[in-house]
């Protein structure tokens, strides 16, 4: 028998991290997820700051919602277009995008009990401007359900890198990080850990001007400063157990503030500031693996913070007695495993097949994920 027909799938990512809009060209007609082109583009700045704005409440947010979507959909078709011009492939040729949108407010079984996931996008206008059918919206039929809508990943983390007879966590450090267990006999779980690069994120810029302390050479000349890194650790999240998920309406600056005049550390030097924001991160990530994963072989490391060489020292070493992996060497490139992962849940939605992990996010069930929007 030949080789069987490809079925072309994009997926777009935009993080919390808002670093910028990576996708990828998938095909998903085997069991493994082939990544066949890459491609990434920059948020405008004046994009990025209203997208940081509308994670709070303020005036016209409405009106400046929607806007920001269509901005976000037109940066999202620009890299459709690099993806396809890459791989000499025709809009009639892919299946369907998977387009995550951006979160902006994730406030699962919140309020009334039900609560909400909020990701801006516009997908309507993303079909029209491809000519693809656009699969959106992945995140509220799963809350809808009762779950916390997050993470999605652990179940695509288990298509890529699961290995008979063996568990294996990743973790993936984008603005949050969330780590996902694939035990040997084949359950998945996972959460999120806390903050991954989002408050160092926040914070490099605020003081350096740069959008990310580039391989934590910042960190580096820092000293971790013990009073504030246990104020820090000390946030009920940490402490809660799974099925949890947070974003940026916990972990966001007046968050980091009130740590820094909690624990008299409001004059500090701020590359000091930087090297604990990292320890935070690495500290509350191996924590999780040495609580939930003591028998995995291996860890797997994916997401932007997998480039940051001074977190992944840190990670090696509080983790001594595991082998930790960055992604690349393990079929997928770290930056782009998330883009991956909504291709591959557009396919399961296309297919009409579940998405989600009820062990994973506390859905009552498996749920078939997204609103589709045809070409």
């Amino acid at each position: 028998m030949g080789a069987p027909t490809a079925r072309w799938f994009i997926g777009l990512m935009s993080g919390t991290s808002l670093d910028g809009v990576d996708g990828v060209l998938a095909d998903l007609s085997e069991e493994k997820c082939r990544i066949a082109h890459t491609a990434s583009a920059p948020l405008a700045p004046e994009l990025k700051a209203e997208l940081l704005a509308l994670n709070h409440s303020g005036s016209n947010e409405l009106h400046r919602a929607q806007l920001a979507a269509n901005a976000l959909a037109r940066t999202y078709a620009a890299v459709v277009q690099r993806l396809l011009a890459q791989a000499g492939l025709q809009a009639r040729a892919i299946e369907a995008i998977g387009a995550h949108g951006q979160t902006v407010r994730h406030q699962p079984q919140a309020c009334d009990g039900t609560g909400y996931t909020l990701q801006l996008n516009s997908p309507a206008l993303l079909a029209e401007l491809t000519g693809i059918t656009v699969v959106a919206d992945l995140r509220s039929r799963d809350v809808a359900a009762g779950g916390q809508g997050a993470p999605l990943v652990p179940a695509f983390h288990r298509h890529a890198f699961g290995q008979p007879g063996q568990t294996v966590a990743v973790l993936n450090i984008g603005g949050m990080a969330n780590l996902s267990i694939l035990a040997a006999g084949g359950a998945t779980t996972g959460w999120d850990c806390g903050p991954g690069n989002v408050l160092m994120d926040g914070w490099c810029q605020a003081h350096t001007g740069h959008p990310y302390d580039a391989e934590g050479r910042w960190a580096r000349t820092g000293q971790v400063l013990p009073a504030l890194l246990q104020t820090l650790l000390a946030e009920p999240f940490f402490a809660r157990q799974p099925p949890k998920s947070t974003g940026r309406d916990l972990f966001h600056p007046q968050w980091l503030t009130a740590g820094l005049q909690a624990s008299g550390a409001a004059n500090a030097q701020p590359e000091d500031v930087q090297a604990t924001l990292l320890e935070l991160t690495a500290r509350t990530c191996a924590a999780d693996v040495q609580r939930h994963a003591a028998g995995a072989a291996m860890l797997i490391v994916c997401g932007g913070g997998a480039r940051n060489t001074a977190l992944l020292q840190r990670l090696r070493t509080l983790l001594s007695s595991l082998r930790v992996d960055v992604s690349d060497s393990h079929g997928l490139p770290a930056q782009q495993v998330e883009a991956a992962a909504f291709a591959w849940l557009a396919q399961r939605c296309i297919d009409g097949l579940p998405g989600n992990l009820p062990a994973v996010t506390g859905a009552r069930g498996p749920r078939v994920l997204g609103a589709i929007y045809p070409a």
